[in-house]
């Protein structure tokens, strides 16, 4: 799978929020937590989570249920605003005064590509084609850009023969990759995806490995959560613990993890 600077995983940074960074000095993290605390109904569910992500890192977290895998990645996207310490997203804290800035708010999630475990949650168009085509649409590309970025975004994920049908129509593995093209589409500079293979047959996971691959080689970013250890090998991953009591360790248990990325 070849990717480059003329197809849609090409890298545009430079925009209104910038890429930072100088020759010379230090590159800034393009994801940083800084003791982070978050709670649910009074329940902590992230506790004093500090941890960085570089451009062009490949990261998986793990850890058991319930230990705060996908309340980081909502974090991280936006969906929910840290209660102590501090998320910086290329420099920038990012905060509720930060998202009330729309235009700052819009660059911010066009810049980070979330994918859901459940691609059904996501998937809202009545077809396909609609569907990878929504949110560059919502970014005032050119009708050729447009164009260009869903068949290229659909032709990555092997769904362009699905262009007509309903999302709900779909096998799960299907709505997986639709649900990927529909944020690839986006260019973002990093993919955010809970669960990525789960529910996937082989041939679905081999798709979705494949990607994930060449996009890190095209000089993007992916942070996932995972079970799997052999997928994280796979992949080449840095690992990123998380132990159920909210805290991010050095290494996981020796029985921790499955050896499986595909349903059988």
């Amino acid at each position: 799978m070849q990717m480059g600077k003329g197809d849609v995983l090409a890298n545009d940074t430079n925009d209104a929020m910038g890429a930072s960074g100088a020759v010379g000095a230090e590159a800034t993290p393009l994801i940083e937590f800084r003791d982070v605390v978050f709670s649910y109904a009074g329940h902590t569910v992230v506790d004093g989570v500090s941890l960085r992500v570089d451009r062009g890192e490949l990261v998986a977290l793990l850890g058991p249920n319930g230990c705060g895998k996908t309340t980081i990645m909502r974090l991280i996207n936006g969906l929910e605003l840290v209660d102590a310490g501090a998320y910086l997203f290329d420099g920038h804290v990012i905060d509720e005064a930060f998202l009330k800035d729309s235009a700052a708010a819009q660059r911010f999630h066009q810049r980070v590509g979330f994918v859901f475990q459940n691609a059904d949650a996501q998937l809202f168009c009545a077809t396909v084609g609609e569907e990878v085509a929504f949110g560059p649409a919502q970014m005032g590309l050119p009708a050729d850009e447009l164009e260009r970025r869903v068949r290229d975004a659909m032709g990555l994920f092997q769904v362009a023969d699905l262009a007509d049908a309903s999302p709900y129509q779909l096998s799960v593995g299907q709505k997986k990759r639709v649900a990927l093209a529909a944020v690839v589409s986006m260019n973002p500079d990093i993919l955010v995806l809970d669960e990525p293979t789960n529910g996937l047959d082989e041939d679905s996971c081999d798709i979705v490995v494949n990607f994930l691959l060449a996009y890190v080689a095209a000089g993007k970013t992916v942070l996932m959560s995972t079970h799997h250890q052999d997928l994280v090998r796979r992949l080449g991953a840095r690992a990123i613990y998380i132990d159920r009591y909210h805290h991010v360790i050095e290494a996981p248990s020796p029985s921790y993890g499955t050896e499986s990325g595909a349903t059988d």
